[in-house]
């Protein structure tokens, strides 16, 4: 699994990552947690604000911090 955090490293974007491997450590999952901030890439993704949060190249949300409980059920679908 590959989760991926869209943005330049403000402190949302840093928290979303944050939320990202906590529910990965509290799921005991493997996964792959990588910062993305080209912003080509992220606008590839049809993203335009930041945070974004994308699990296995399928953007699950953006502009806002997601919950570890979101997370978890992304992760589980």
């Amino acid at each position: 699994m590959k989760i991926e955090i869209l943005g330049s490293g403000c402190a949302k974007c840093n928290k979303t990552k944050e939320m990202a491997e906590k529910a990965v450590k509290e799921m005991g999952v493997e996964a792959e947690i990588v910062k993305v901030d080209d912003f080509d890439k992220i606008l590839g993704y049809g993203v335009m604000i930041t945070p974004a949060l994308v699990i296995d190249g399928d953007v699950k949300v953006a502009g806002k911090v997601p919950s570890v409980e979101d997370i978890k059920k992304w992760i589980t679908k």
